[in-house]
């Protein structure tokens, strides 16, 4: 019994040990396969080992003049690439550890084999770094000892010890028929690639937000000495310039964000008529035609919008050839009504897309409640107003809470696409802003600052709204 409770102890080091591994192939900051200066200081691991274009990006001239043999970036690549499939089997491994002994057995050959696999692998690192060290022009390639290699060589030998020594336990204990895993793990498991997913592209890139402190340029790196604390945040009232961009541009962004919160009733209502239609063919017709805009790129709708409103557009070519107008106009070098524009063109992108939780949602509401209002004389349009719009409330509620915390994110694209020299002040929102000033004008720092502001903001309107809502409804949805 007390060799079952270290065992179990040492699971959870094992399962710790394997998402510590997983997550540091991902920190370009900790990168083993860095052997040179020459290598962009921000890949990562996992970038070093399946893009050997990536890596090599600024060896040209390197391998050219033969300061590094080719062979040797190829064999930090391929290093690379088995440190990380020897890390992803100890993650798999760790998966199957909370099944039953047979998949715990089968995790454990795993684990062990991907903990030798990275190991060897991480020694092919090694041996490239020392055929790059004796370089006869060590000044032009910039030879560097990775700084976590022997950190990452630590965690790869315990790993290698755990799984050992679980692996040699579970051959001790009764063999089983068949692998079997409880259904909560299963489901657990099931979600996993999205949690990773969402770790990936939503929280690892928060690493970023360091540069909001540095008076940081691209290619420069990051260092206290051009550490500047908080410059770029009190840049925003500071500066007077910024001050009245930041007016305007947050005019743009909350007018257009409440107008899209004034007109988030119209896709629950869309769905409701839509349910209503009896002639199935005709009401699949309608659905998919309304949803497929939503699969459009804003680059199409506004090759679209260019060929109905521009000069030589549809409008301007009809009315000409009526005779009613003398020239073609450009509708869309206009900034009159530009955010009416932008919301109408939003609404039929997304309607139909917007409409298909309210549509599940009415698939879910108890027909006996319509039949109930059918036999109390209820109507079509009384059943509607007060069966389904009831039951769609709920969810109206959660979708309105989420878009006032995202009040301040309308999104980039379509106001890219849609800007022009004569609508560019008002249309104009955050988004766009922060792209314009880190990606267009090199202000990476002060854009940093910007979209670090705008998160904050979301997360505290996000907890207010929550609040209010389980004031005023008695339910929260966080």
């Amino acid at each position: 019994m007390g060799k079952a409770k270290i065992s179990d102890k040492i699971y959870y080091v094992y399962r710790i040990l394997a998402i510590l591994l997983f997550v540091l192939i991902f920190l370009p900051a900790v990168n083993p396969a860095r052997i040179s200066g020459m290598i962009n200081r921000s890949i990562s691991l996992l970038t070093s080992g399946f893009s050997y274009g990536s890596l090599v990006d600024n060896f040209g001239r390197a391998f050219r003049k033969e300061w590094v043999l080719e062979s040797t970036m190829r064999l930090d690549n391929i290093s690379s690439l088995f440190v990380c499939l020897g890390i992803f089997a100890c993650a798999v491994g760790a998966c199957l550890s909370i099944g039953n002994n047979k998949c715990r057995r089968l995790g454990n050959i795993l684990s062990t084999a991907g903990s030798v696999v990275s190991f060897i692998a991480l020694q092919g690192i090694y041996v490239a770094y020392t055929q790059i060290s004796l370089t006869e022009k060590p000044s032009k390639v910039d030879p560097t000892f990775p700084p976590f290699y022997y950190g990452m060589l630590i965690l790869l030998i315990i790993m290698l010890v755990v799984s050992v020594y679980e692996l040699i336990i579970s051959f001790k204990e009764p063999k089983e028929k068949k692998f079997y895993m409880e259904t909560k793990y299963r489901l657990f498991l099931m979600m996993m690639p999205f949690i990773l997913l969402t770790f990936v592209f939503s929280y690892l890139p928060l690493f970023g937000w360091r540069y909001a402190f540095f008076d940081y340029k691209s290619g420069d790196v990051l260092s206290m000495e051009n550490f500047v604390g908080f410059k770029w945040f009190t840049q925003l009232v500071r500066n007077a310039a910024t001050r009245s961009d930041m007016i305007r541009v947050m005019k743009n962004t909350l007018g257009m964000s409440f107008l899209g919160i004034f007109t988030s009733w119209m896709p629950m209502v869309f769905a409701i008529f839509l349910s209503e239609i009896k002639n199935s063919r005709f009401r699949r017709f309608v659905q998919t035609f309304t949803t497929i805009p939503n699969f459009i790129s804003w680059v199409l709708v506004f090759a679209i919008a260019f060929s109905i409103f521009s000069t030589d557009g549809f409008i301007s070519s009809l009315m000409m050839n009526l005779g009613i107008w003398d020239q073609g106009k450009n509708f869309l070098m206009s900034g009159d009504y530009i955010w009416i524009k932008m919301l109408l063109w939003g609404l039929w992108k997304g309607l139909g897309w917007s409409a298909i939780i309210y549509i599940a949602g009415i698939s879910g509401i108890d027909q006996q409640l319509y039949e109930a209002a059918t036999v109390d004389g209820a109507g079509r349009f009384q059943r509607m107003w007060h069966v389904t719009v009831p039951g769609l409330m709920p969810t109206f509620y959660v979708l309105l809470l989420m878009s006032i915390a995202g009040i301040l994110s309308n999104g980039m694209d379509q106001y890219l696409v849609f800007e022009n020299s004569t609508n560019t002040t008002d249309i104009m929102v955050l988004d766009l802003y922060v792209y314009k000033m880190g990606i267009v004008n090199g202000a990476i720092p002060f854009s940093t600052a910007v979209g670090m502001l705008k998160s904050v903001v979301s997360v505290v309107l996000l907890f207010t709204a929550n609040h209010v809502s389980k004031l005023v409804r008695g339910e929260t949805i966080v």
